[in-house]
């Protein structure tokens, strides 16, 4: 689902539905703001359709779609536009099994192993909060080696529950269960299997019955190709300059817990409403799922993550947040829950060519001024040499060089061929470098993190380099902020 990044200017048709604004909504120049930054973002990106939603407690301030959902039909997003979820869902699955949990079927401090019978003996230290938090160590299934023809889990197939399973049982454990914290989408597809086996109903219609349906989200379900779907956006990727139709998977990997939802920004402002109650779960339940989870050595894991939500601040103002990726697809939601205010964008643009997060804090910004995201400053650079190294390597990367002696050998695996490819190309066509400036400098479990900010013709781009004790990389991330 990669694709080479692009600068090739789309038409964005505007469209749609903007709600009666309350006593306490934004004004309408606020919206002027928004409408403009939203429009001029998504040329800058050339994402086909977006969606934004913005509440108060639930109610919405705006509601309404920019630029296409089907760019072959010519049809314009609007509010009631189906997007699918990413990861976004996983906190679907969450409260589900927290519901689990508040009626005593299962605990957090469970073995996975008591409700899978097939499961490995190597899991009997995975507990149900290691698989919410991502502390479990069992290793990541979608990647590029364990997802292409011929590997285990090639997404053109489908599987039964019981061998997806099997699947996932053969893969290592990275870590020991608490050890360390690292994102991956087994954790919560394993959750969907324990709500099936707890329930004896497969999870996504345990949530349309007990999540969806009491609070009229009509539009939310799971995943389907085959069914008949009112407003049904088409996802989207770039390859080599050229805008393509998503790639197809199986029914299999578009039913899994760890995000195959389709939701709008309507169906969004009720679940946001909903979190503001105990209508689905009790405060202290959320305040758990909400509570930055701890490592076996009693600190706070270093992504600030609790069950599928990331814990940061703003400003000094809490907020709560995920992103999501799929099929062409992009998601993400921003609660600042001191303040009351959330802001949605979905897109139908795939992960390596569109940004929601810095869409969605950016109009969080435009809207309450104290909630816009900090001016990043340069730091002091005490490694001039290390800075200058890194620098060499992203030129190399953007030249199409070969650079994998840098990376450790799990991040070879991660990150190559696609993944550096499509890096690659989104450096070069940023076009030349200003500034390489370091504004973060951190240690965390034996390793650096160095953040820079590498100014370029077209955009700031900031690299994260997670750096091994013997000076590899270890992780590569880059965003727009």
């Amino acid at each position: 689902m990669n694709a080479n990044y692009t600068r090739m200017k789309l038409v964005i048709i505007l469209g749609a539905l903007l709600w009666p604004l309350g006593v306490e909504s934004a004004t309408s120049a606020d919206l002027t703001k928004v409408d403009s930054y939203v429009s001029a973002e998504m040329q800058r990106e050339h994402i086909p359709g977006l969606a934004v939603g913005i509440y108060r407690r639930g109610e919405i301030v705006l509601a309404k779609g920019y630029g296409l959902a089907n760019v072959e039909l010519d049809v314009p997003v609007k509010a009631e536009t189906i997007f699918q979820s990413g990861s976004v869902g996983k906190q679907f699955t969450a409260t589900a099994v927290m519901m689990l949990v508040e009626e005593g079927k299962v605990r957090l401090d469970d073995s996975i192993t008591k409700y899978l019978e097939r499961a490995p003996a190597s899991w009997a230290g995975v507990q149900i909060q290691n698989l919410l938090s991502h502390t479990s160590g069992i290793a990541e299934y979608e990647t590029n080696e364990r997802t292409k023809p011929g590997a285990p889990f090639f997404l053109r197939l489908d599987y039964t529950e019981e061998e997806l399973l099997d699947k996932i049982a053969g893969l290592p454990v990275d870590f020991q269960p608490g050890e360390r914290w690292r994102y991956t989408n087994t954790n919560y597809v394993l959750l969907g299997m324990l709500i099936h086996k707890i329930t004896g109903q497969f999870y996504g219609d345990f949530m349309a019955q007990r999540i969806f349906k009491p609070l009229g989200m009509t539009a939310t379900r799971i995943i389907s190709d085959a069914d008949i779907i009112p407003n049904r956006s088409a996802g989207y990727q770039r390859e080599k300059g050229e805008l393509k139709n998503q790639d197809w998977v199986s029914p299999t990997f578009n039913s899994t817990a760890d995000g195959t939802m389709y939701f709008n920004v309507l169906d969004l402002a009720k679940w946001d409403a909903a979190l503001y109650t105990e209508k689905l779960l009790k405060k202290s339940s959320l305040d758990r799922m909400w509570t930055v989870f701890p490592l076996n050595d009693g600190k706070p894991n270093p992504a600030k993550y609790g069950f599928a939500w990331a814990i940061d601040a703003i400003n000094g103002h809490k907020v709560i947040q995920h992103n999501g990726a799929w099929q062409g697809f992009t998601t993400h939601i921003s609660r600042y829950v001191d303040d009351g205010f959330t802001v949605a964008v979905l897109t139908n643009l795939d992960a390596d060519h569109s940004h929601p997060g810095k869409i969605a804090h950016a109009v969080a910004g435009l809207v309450e001024p104290g909630l816009a995201p900090p001016h990043v400053t340069p730091i002091a650079d005490t490694e001039p040499q290390l800075t200058e190294s890194l620098r060499e390597i992203v030129n190399r990367i953007a030249n199409g060089s070969t650079v994998q002696e840098a990376f450790t050998t799990e991040a070879r695996a991660e990150l190559f061929p696609d993944r550096i490819s499509v890096l690659g190309t989104f450096l070069k066509e940023s076009g030349p470098v200003k500034s390489f400036e370091v504004v973060e400098r951190r240690e965390e479990g034996g390793e650096r993190i160095r953040r820079y900010r590498m100014a370029a013709s077209d955009a700031d781009v900031f690299l994260t380099f997670r750096l091994s004790k013997d000076g590899k990389i270890a992780k590569l991330t880059a965003s727009l902020e």
